[in-house]
């Protein structure tokens, strides 16, 4: 996917990180360095396996997972690419191949913040002997705990009311609104949090700014131009603007 990594990408730039790279598909990077051309481009076809985690191994943090899909090729990068001692954030399809899995990996070594929706969630905690994923905040910051606890990471779980956790302290969102349930917002706040992880906050509160920050901006976005028409681009736009509320 083109949008995707490139939303990302561009929500850690406006978030304040001075350098960003984007390893896509050659066949798809220009196309996305033709939307924002600030970041840096890595063909995963040039590069090859060894150049990949050697990029990743230079950077203060990763994000890995959003337009990622699911092929052979997508399982291994990931495989080697959660054994890095890396703050991370691992969204979309990172989620859904750790899913298919019988147990949490035990080679994982990354400090991540795991960002699931409902549906994502929903198949990562079969991990836990779990089937459904309760829909009152109780019951949703519950499971995201015993997640974090098991899996020894901080949970984002989206929604309304988003709920943070990292098995010990807990958090809920109160900023957001429908303005966000448009396709590419997760992928603004896998930039932002990976921004504030590369910044060298630890992940739980890495996780509680961002939803934070990420939920401010969805409202400034739907204020400005309608929740039903605000799109996850005019979300990153109003980011300096809920940076600004909390710099006063």
């Amino acid at each position: 996917m083109v949008g995707a990594p490139t939303l990302a990408g561009t929500a850690a730039l406006r978030m304040g990180a001075g350098l960003v790279q984007i390893a896509v598909p050659k066949t798809i990077i220009a196309a996305c360095l033709s939307i924002t051309p600030e970041l840096i481009g890595l063909s995963l076809g040039k590069i090859g396996k060894d150049g990949l985690l050697s990029a990743a191994e230079a950077a203060d943090a990763l994000v890995v997972g959003p337009g990622m899909g699911q092929s052979p090729e997508a399982e291994e990068r990931l495989e080697r690419l959660i054994q890095i001692d890396k703050p991370m954030v691992l969204d979309a399809d990172g989620l859904n191949i750790l899913a298919k899995g019988k147990k949490w990996p035990a080679s994982f070594k990354a400090k991540a913040v795991l960002t699931p929706h409902p549906g994502e969630m929903g198949r990562l905690i079969k991990l836990l002997g779990k089937e459904a994923v309760p829909s009152d905040d109780a019951g949703r910051m519950e499971l995201a705990r015993q997640a974090a606890t098991s899996f020894g990471q901080t949970i984002v779980l989206k929604g309304h009311r988003t709920v943070v956790t990292d098995g010990q302290r807990n958090y809920i969102n109160q900023t957001g609104d429908s303005t966000l349930s448009k396709a590419g917002a997760g992928d603004v706040l896998c930039g932002i949090i990976g921004c504030l992880l590369a910044q060298q906050m630890s992940p739980y509160d890495a996780a509680c700014l961002g939803v934070y920050l990420h939920g401010r901006a969805g409202e400034l976005a739907g204020a400005k131009l309608g929740k039903r028409c605000a799109l996850a681009r005019d979300v990153l736009g109003l980011l300096p603007t809920a940076i600004s509320e909390i710099d006063r």
